[in-house]
């Protein structure tokens, strides 16, 4: 994915574009597990979302943990409805590139995937990612419920922690209740499944995460 905008300014309230009534079109199943992407699924899972830079990177490394049931690519944060990958790119939307996971706490804990999340990319870069410049590129942790907000919270503190003693800035990733999640469109669903020498700007900081490994 590249950056062509550069907007580094949430839109101002109001002042966002005004999306559309319905959602855009998307895949109708995981091009990896061919498990729906939409639903339903088996009782007893879970959600998380995450953003962490371009998602075509992001999301294979959720989908590869065993315990995910299925990922999926797509917007949040922002206020337009329904938006278009041209309009998140704007900065016009206010939207992040997300990975909305589903997955099941009977076989992988919601600290693993924060574990993942913290190391799978620098979250000190507020808003950008490497090379990746923009709204859309921020780090950010939506939580489902006061568990996961505490969970998340304790996560940063501690991860920080890390960070400072390998001499990084503070943490910019901002946790908040989840908002509401809009599918991308079905060229950017398991992206990099479709094109495995396709752009990943993904990389993270080298600074283990101890969250999930029993500390």
């Amino acid at each position: 994915m590249f950056s062509l905008f550069k907007n580094a300014a949430m839109p101002a309230p109001g002042a966002a574009l005004p999306g559309r009534p319905e959602p855009i079109p998307t895949a109708r199943t995981h091009f990896v597990s061919d498990r729906p992407l939409k639903g339903p699924h088996p009782e007893g899972m879970a959600q998380a979302m995450f953003g962490m830079g371009c998602f075509w990177g992001v999301e294979r490394m959720f989908w590869k943990l065993p315990g995910v049931w299925v990922t999926a690519a797509g917007y949040a944060g922002g206020q337009t409805p329904n938006p278009t990958y041209q309009e998140v790119c704007s900065g016009g939307t206010g939207h992040n590139e997300v990975v909305f996971v589903t997955f099941d706490p009977a076989q992988i804990s919601y600290e693993t995937l924060l574990r993942t999340f913290w190391e799978g990319h620098d979250p000190t870069q507020g808003m950008r990612q490497g090379n990746d410049h923009g709204t859309q590129y921020r780090s950010g942790i939506y939580v489902f419920g006061e568990g996961q907000r505490a969970a998340a919270e304790a996560s940063k503190a501690e991860y920080e922690a890390q960070l400072r003693k390998a001499g990084f800035g503070p943490v910019t990733t901002e946790i908040v209740d989840a908002p509401p999640f809009y599918h991308a469109e079905d060229y950017h669903q398991q992206y990099l499944a479709k094109n495995p020498g396709g752009y990943c700007g993904i990389g993270g900081t080298g600074v283990a995460c101890p969250i999930g490994v029993g500390a």
